[in-house]
């Protein structure tokens, strides 16, 4: 039997009060939008396959990887396409309601969220948790060391071991500086930053190992990092 978080409970209402204002023209209005309006509209985003074979992780099992992946991380991808083909329903309609329309407008950057963050948390898996690269010897200069770094990460993401949101490792290319963020939820981030590494702390992403045991599933996700990834990650966002 699935648990559906608080959370999950209010993007589901969110989505069902936007198809109740949406019903009747919906449909072919979003038909008509989604081909003739930008690609912002055209809700054809497919979702990313896996980089690594998740019955080859340490610490987490493949029952869980796969759950999460086909679950939660495509459940947002096929979330993200029905509201932004419902946002191209209500650019067709001249008579749509603002008030109906902020509510759109804020699925679709939960959404959004929810498919950017799950896939960069997906495609930093696989590795051996070993770090090493330029972005081992900036967070030991940012942090004064690496260890220290790691413990403040590890704090952060314990943070949110109640259930709810992601642990953010990101490099703010305005600042060019380095930071743990905690995000409640999938719309929390600093401008202009570029997430490095993305730790779900959902209760969906560990419960079916763990419970309640939400460090011994950091451990698993620190012992299961590839650093080659994060190091071209902070590469790119440096460039």
């Amino acid at each position: 039997m699935s648990i559906i978080t608080r959370r999950q409970a209010i993007g589901t209402a969110a989505l069902t009060a936007t198809g109740i204002a949406l019903a009747g023209n919906a449909t072919g209005a979003a038909a008509q939008g989604a081909g003739s309006m930008a690609a912002a509209f055209a809700g054809r985003h497919t979702p990313k396959p896996l980089r690594f074979n998740p019955a080859k992780l340490t610490g987490l099992s493949e029952r869980l990887i796969t759950s999460h992946w086909e679950n939660n991380y495509q459940g947002s991808v096929r979330g993200l396409n029905t509201i932004e083909t419902r946002l191209a329903a209500a650019m067709a309609d001249r008579d749509f309601p603002p008030v109906a329309y902020a509510g759109l407008k804020r699925e679709e950057l939960h959404r959004t969220g929810s498919v950017v963050l799950h896939e960069y948390y997906f495609d930093a898996l696989g590795g051996n948790g070993n770090p090493g690269g330029s972005i081992y010897e900036a967070l030991d200069g940012w942090f004064g060391s690496f260890a220290a770094w790691e413990a403040e990460f590890r704090r952060t993401a314990m943070s949110l071991a109640g259930g709810s949101g992601w642990c953010i490792l990101s490099y703010n290319r305005h600042t060019k500086s380095l930071h743990n963020y905690w995000a409640f939820d999938h719309m929390h981030g600093a401008a202009t930053g570029a997430p490095l590494i993305a730790l779900d702390m959902y209760e969906h992403s560990f419960h079916m190992d763990y419970g309640a045991a939400a460090a011994k599933y950091v451990d698993a996700f620190m012992a299961n990092l590839d650093w080659e990834v994060v190091d071209a990650r902070y590469r790119a966002a440096q460039a």
